[in-house]
């Protein structure tokens, strides 16, 4: 009996001492959780103000990343009207603005306070300005992100233009390579007997070329090469034809012309390159050349025919005396 009361008062003693002691470790984790969660509110309302500048830069980094945008846009043509035309048409989604202009000499814009003009350059090569009017002091940082977005559209229309131009011009002379003016001369043809016009066919050959080089070099040959190109193209009309045929030949198609008018001119490009005095690095040179013509339709209806007959031509001019031109079929 003694025992029993003894075993339930052991029990009821340690069931109280558990008891305290779970109390006060749920007090003091009550106390920790309190803490906590003052620290928590207190972090929480620091954190206010930086979420608040995170969220602004966010922002202000969605709006950069937008301008930069724009690139894709006006990367889409390779011409360079159509490059600013877009630019133009886009730059208003981005900024307020009045008027914007891309202009090649800043004058055009000088005395009128109310444009920024930015200089835009490729290479440390001007080539322009981007003016705008209208712009407010916060938008002038973003006019200059998208200025440079427009210079890299420019940049890449101008060497596409370059590309293109070195695969149709011939790099010393600057005119027309032989394989561009084949394809020019095919055209001028199909057009020609459509239309039932005529025109007439030179080909012409600097004298004695070989000499100069042998006695001056290849360097002096070559100037005399432009100096002559640059006569013949002179002395034609913009509608003309110019190309070069091979190493100190041209050719040329004079458009809607008949024999006695391509010997007339044939006759002012000889009589201005005999009259010509050129400068080649400390040489001082006089050149002449001979010039073969031949008349579509009535010398032949095809290229190769009327090559083959401005080329007999030539061949009679060189010889009998050079420096001089000649028709074919007289």
């Amino acid at each position: 009996m003694w025992n029993l009361i003894a075993l339930i008062l052991l029990t009821v003693f340690l069931y109280l001492t558990l008891k305290r002691k779970l109390d006060k470790d749920f007090i003091k984790a009550g106390n920790i959780y309190q803490k906590i969660k003052n620290e928590y509110e207190r972090l929480s309302e620091e954190n206010i103000p930086l979420k608040d500048e995170n969220s602004l830069l966010e922002k202000s980094a969605e709006e950069i990343i937008a301008l930069y945008d724009i690139t894709k846009n006006i990367c889409k043509t390779l011409d360079e009207e159509k490059v600013f035309s877009v630019f133009k048409e886009q730059i208003s989604r981005y900024i307020e603005i009045k008027d914007c202009q891309f202009i090649k000499d800043k004058q055009d814009i000088m005395g009128n306070n109310s444009y920024l003009a930015l200089p835009l350059e490729i290479n440390k090569k001007p080539i322009g300005y981007l003016a705008a009017s209208g712009i407010k002091e916060e938008d002038k940082e973003k006019f200059h992100i998208l200025a440079q977005q427009f210079l890299l559209g420019i940049k890449r229309a101008l060497l596409y233009k370059q590309v293109q131009e070195l695969a149709i011009t011939d790099t010393l002379t600057g005119i027309f390579t032989r394989r561009f003016y084949m394809q020019r001369f095919k055209e001028e043809l199909e057009r020609s007997l459509k239309f039932n016009l005529k025109f007439s066919f030179l080909m012409i050959d600097v004298d004695h070329f070989k000499d100069y080089n042998d006695e001056y070099g290849h360097l002096v040959g070559d100037v005399l090469l432009k100096e002559v190109s640059k006569t013949i193209k002179e002395n034609i009309r913009q509608i003309d034809l110019m190309g070069r045929y091979g190493g100190e030949e041209f050719s040329l198609i004079l458009v809607e012309t008949d024999k006695e008018g391509a010997k007339f001119a044939a006759e002012r490009i000889r009589q201005s390159l005999e009259a010509r005095h050129i400068r080649a690095y400390d040489e001082d040179l006089k050149a002449t050349i001979s010039i073969g013509i031949s008349t579509f339709p009535s010398d032949a209806k095809n290229a190769d025919g009327l090559i083959e007959k401005a080329d007999l031509a030539l061949y009679k001019a060189k010889q009998t005396g050079r420096n001089k031109v000649c028709v074919h079929g007289t």
